[in-house]
């Protein structure tokens, strides 16, 4: 089996237990609301390392796209380093904080393009970045080859060293009986890369998960925290709430900060770049 087609079956075994557990998917914005609130962060915001690192690769008249870039937290801080930014994202909701932040912070070099990556035409830049999109990609090999097709020079993609999306699987087995499959991740992609003739620079960048302070002050707090997973359906809150709180002190770690999962490793972000033939 090639890496593609590997890659493409972890896509099809976590979407046949979605199915399986959830029924369909219903048609609305799945990253709207309050998911799109928490990925919009301050613009005008001090870099921190990470992002520092992604900004080192700018120049001042660069087009920097941004694939699935959310309400712009990567792509608006980037906009006060270089001439034009331009984000790329289907979710209403999170085009909707998008534009709330670029109005609120007064950046007048940023736009956007509603849409799937896949379905954009004309959309190229100098530097073409992609942040924790790749998990949810199925025919990665066209959406890497479209990456590359747009950038002038540079094709940047950032994702965690475990998908987020996976980072509750004691949560989610405790609540429905078995293992959560788990998405696609950076060897599966390196792999796809390297079965493309990519050979990419690969960066450990060094922050923390930034949507995360790693603990909860209270046992209560850590709860709430549980009980507000993505995955979990609102049918199954009672329930799951029960079976939390039975083995709160098996799940959470007492510490001088609070309580934190004690199954959870830590993550490292990490940047897979390279110059486009």
């Amino acid at each position: 089996m090639s890496a593609a087609k590997d890659y493409a079956a972890w896509q099809d075994a976590v979407a046949a237990q979605n199915r399986r557990i959830f029924g369909p998917q219903p048609p609305i914005d799945p990253w709207g609301g309050r998911m799109a609130q928490l990925f919009r962060l301050d613009p005008l915001r001090d870099l921190d390392d990470s992002l520092k690192a992604v900004a080192s690769y700018l120049r001042p008249d660069d087009v920097f796209v941004d694939v699935g870039g959310g309400a712009g937290r990567v792509g608006l801080p980037m906009a006060r380093r270089c001439r034009e930014v331009i984000v790329v994202e289907p979710s209403p909701g999170m085009g909707a904080e998008f534009d709330a932040s670029c109005e609120e912070a007064c950046i007048g070099n940023a736009d956007r393009v509603q849409a799937d990556w896949m379905d954009t035409r004309d959309v190229s830049g100098d530097v073409v970045f992609a942040g924790c999109v790749t998990y949810f990609v199925r025919d990665i090999v066209a959406f890497v080859e479209k990456l590359a097709a747009a950038a002038s020079r540079r094709v940047m993609i950032t994702l965690w060293s475990e998908p987020p999306p996976c980072s509750a699987g004691p949560l989610f087995q405790m609540v429905y009986g078995e293992e959560q499959k788990p998405l696609p991740g950076f060897r599966q992609l390196l792999a796809v890369l390297w079965d493309m003739d990519i050979l990419p620079d690969v960066i450990v960048l060094p922050d923390s998960p930034w949507w995360e302070n790693g603990s909860h002050p209270s046992r209560e707090d850590a709860l709430q925290w549980a009980l507000d997973s993505p995955w979990l359906r609102p049918e199954d809150r009672e329930r799951a709430a029960g079976v939390f709180q039975d083995n709160l002190d098996e799940l959470f770690i007492p510490g001088p900060h609070g309580y934190r999962p004690g199954w959870q490793r830590s993550l490292r972000e990490m940047l897979i770049t390279w110059e486009p033939s």
